[in-house]
């Protein structure tokens, strides 16, 4: 019984050693490969409920819109990330974004912009939409940039691309 027993155990042990083997030849690129894109696949906003780009602020989901005619941009908290997501009121007194220069349709250069964002619907202290202007938000340009605050007591941080 002993000598089976210690048989299984070094068959077990050749096994093993032979998988570890075939992962050793496996060059470790592919394996960061798979590993960032199913990181990236599983974390695929696309658009939000007001038709802008959804992304990550802090630990929330946000989505950056943009009304060109009025020279107005709004970030919004939301429950959730595709269009069924409702707005989620969060406490903050403003927020900075910071978009990066780009450029219209027919290739006039938008310059970079700073744009302080203050809450829209605020009740009790808190607000679930934020908006701010700026004569070049007049563009119709591909946006993309960083939203900064401090968000229910702690420094949030995202990264947007329309």
């Amino acid at each position: 019984m002993r000598f089976s027993g210690c048989l299984g155990l070094v068959s077990l042990s050749l096994v093993l050693a032979g998988c570890a083997d075939k992962m050793a030849d496996t060059p470790k690129s592919a394996v960061s490969k798979v590993k960032s894109k199913s990181k990236a696949e599983e974390h695929n906003h696309g658009k939000g409920p007001n038709g802008g780009v959804v992304f990550d602020l802090g630990k929330y989901h946000a989505e950056f819109t943009v009304d060109h005619p009025a020279k107005e941009c709004a970030v919004n908290f939301i429950a959730g990330e595709d269009h069924n997501a409702k707005p989620l009121a969060v406490a903050a007194t403003e927020l900075t974004l910071a978009t990066k220069e780009t450029k219209t349709a027919d290739g006039k250069v938008v310059a970079p912009m700073t744009i302080k964002l203050v809450p829209k619907d605020a009740k009790d202290g808190k607000a679930s939409k934020f908006v701010g202007t700026d004569p070049g938000i007049g563009n119709v340009a591909d946006f993309a940039g960083t939203v900064l605050g401090e968000v229910d007591g702690k420094p949030a941080k995202g990264e947007f691309k329309e």
